[in-house]
């Protein structure tokens, strides 16, 4: 963590703890109230700078990240940004990255806890003839996220022109050299901002003075909950492939032969999605991995849970031919109610 960084977001409010690995972050601002409607109807800022940062380069990168994951790559150009997912063999989820394409790189933005396998599954793949080179920058650089309805009007107050969707490009602010990119890494609107760690404090202090209000680690993971963000050991694991955890929008079904494109083919044309990831409101507090149940039969898992202020929310994988939306299920001695979260997608785009 840049100390300057920690230090102007102390005096800020926030209060640090690790979340893996001892690497401390702002896990609130002592705010979350204002944070929470800010992400809702204002603009908040969350410090992303903890997220892993891959950096591939050599002339054959994009035939290379094409093959490695579900989307894409040999379509993509300079400026464009998309989510992918690195899978196993089997189609197994390893991690949903984003991807920043650039004239002579590509940026890859990894969940936290997946930095260090990304880069060691990756390189497990670069044969002797392959033009590519990979390069962990994340302890140089830092990533900062806008989210909210507002974000758009606060960069264009601070002369920013604001990308389009699914793209970003690099800019220079006051001396800073920023990629902006669009996209919150949730599902509400916003835009993401990777600079060079010796920028994040000045960075991190005009966004705030132009009126982003800063959010911490424990808002984000309620957020990402509520709307569906599956992440690594929780909802991506060995379990569950990306097709059951309704990352659709990330796989080309057009596309040539990758890691784990057979299982996924075959899942699609077979129709062989047999569990679903879901929302779950609830009246109380639920354990991850606890059993959902429907009569006496269970039916599906509890991943993750979080409070929220208006009641209890959970995301479990459902057995397909249980039913959605509005399924009335038992977790544990409560009932709780299937409903959909605005992150996933459930078929072909």
């Amino acid at each position: 963590m840049n100390q300057d960084l920690q230090k102007l977001q102390a005096a800020g409010g926030a209060t640090f703890a690790p979340i893996y690995d001892n690497i401390h972050v702002p896990v609130s601002f002592g705010n979350d109230e204002a944070a929470l409607t800010a992400a809702t109807d204002g603009v908040a800022l969350c410090d992303r700078t903890h997220w892993g940062r891959i950096q591939v380069t050599g002339a054959d990168r994009i035939r290379y990240l094409h093959n490695q994951s579900t989307n894409n790559f040999q379509i993509l150009q300079p400026g464009q940004t998309s989510d992918t997912v690195f899978v196993t063999a089997t189609a197994r989820t390893i991690d949903l990255a984003t991807a920043y394409i650039t004239p002579d790189s590509v940026l890859l933005l990894i969940s936290p806890n997946r930095r260090q396998k990304i880069i060691t599954w990756l390189d497990r793949y670069i044969f002797p003839a392959d033009k590519v080179e990979l390069q962990d920058i994340t302890d140089t650089t830092a990533t900062f996220s806008l989210i909210g309805p507002q974000a758009t009007h606060l960069l264009t107050q601070l002369n920013l022109d604001p990308p389009p969707p699914n793209s970003h490009q690099e800019i220079n602010h006051q001396g800073t050299t920023i990629r902006l990119a669009s996209g919150s890494g949730l599902a509400t609107p916003g835009y993401t901002l990777i600079t060079h760690i010796e920028n994040a404090a000045s960075l991190w202090q005009t966004l705030t003075t132009a009126g982003a209000t800063p959010l911490g680690e424990n808002l984000w993971e309620q957020l990402r909950i509520q709307q569906g963000r599956p992440v690594p050991d929780k909802e991506l694991t060995e379990d569950y492939n990306p097709l059951e955890a309704g990352l659709w929008h990330t796989i080309s079904f057009e596309k040539g032969c990758y890691i784990g494109q057979e299982t996924i083919a075959r899942l699609n044309t077979y129709k062989g999605v047999k569990v679903q990831l879901w929302g779950v409101n609830l009246p109380d507090a639920v354990t991850p991995g606890t059993p959902v149940t429907l009569g006496e039969e269970k039916i599906g898992t509890i991943t993750s849970y979080t409070p929220t202020p208006t009641g209890h929310f959970a995301l479990a994988y459902i057995r397909t031919k249980a039913g959605g939306v509005g399924l009335p299920v038992r977790i544990g001695d409560m009932d709780g109610e299937i409903v959909e979260v605005p992150f996933l997608t459930r078929g072909y785009q």
